[in-house]
């Protein structure tokens, strides 16, 4: 049995990669901002849900004492809390970029530090911090220049923590684009997304659970990033 650490896990892709992992009988550890109803599903569920509001300077300290209350190893840490914030909707650009940076960078680089004894100490012959990453790293944003920005340091801190933690840890990056669509996004908005990548649909949370799943079980695979974009890089 596994035990696993995933930030952010209480809506969308976070939630659907919990459920995954408590189906297959995995000890599962999760934070979350909002108390959202599907918290209390994982509950009863049987993860281990912790509150976690990472905008306060003491959030990673009182995270980690929490992590170490529950369990003495990890097998993996899944870094995937994350904020969607732009410079058209947050015009205090000070504030932004630092947000963006500490949400994406900071929060996984003493997150990776701290509990890597955790890791060590995981009866498996490796364990794996993945990053979840994203598409606009390879290119750019200009509609998301501080959130692009702090993903690209996100990626950066993947090949620096796998030569630091080889060979025990295992560090790699997800990158994807779109894999499912929020509830408000209209047909229009739909239609105009799809169209930016060859493959042209909506994959699902399977393609980031299937990612995952193949990284957790490679042994071989380090300080690498695995793309799920649908061929956007092509058009």
């Amino acid at each position: 049995m596994a035990t696993i650490l995933i930030t952010g896990a209480a809506q969308r892709i976070g939630l659907d990669l919990a459920k995954h992992f408590l189906n297959k009988g995995d000890k599962l550890i999760i934070t979350y901002r909002t108390k959202h109803a599907s918290v209390n599903e994982l509950l009863e569920l049987g993860a281990i849900c912790l509150a976690c509001d990472f905008e306060q300077s003491d959030a990673v300290e009182k995270l980690v004492e929490q992590v170490k209350s529950h369990t003495n190893e990890l097998s993996a840490i899944i870094h995937n809390a994350s904020s969607w914030d732009c410079e058209s909707k947050n015009p205090d650009f000070n504030s932004l970029f630092d947000n963006m940076m500490n949400i994406h960078a900071k929060v996984p680089y003493l997150l990776n530090l701290a509990l890597t004894p955790l890791l060590q100490n995981s009866s498996d012959e490796h364990s794996d911090i993945i990053h979840i990453t994203d598409y606009v790293v390879e290119k750019g944003s200009p509609k998301h220049i501080a959130y692009a920005a702090s993903k690209a340091a996100l990626d950066n801190l993947t090949r620096s923590f796998s030569a630091k933690l080889a060979p025990k840890v295992k560090v790699n990056s997800i990158a994807p684009s779109l894999i499912i669509f929020n509830d408000h996004d209209d047909d229009a908005y739909r239609a105009k997304t799809l169209k930016k990548s060859i493959m042209a649909l909506e994959p699902g949370t399977a393609e980031v659970i299937n990612g995952i799943e193949m990284i957790l079980n490679s042994n071989y695979m380090t300080g690498r990033t695995l793309q799920l974009d649908g061929g956007r890089h092509l058009k």
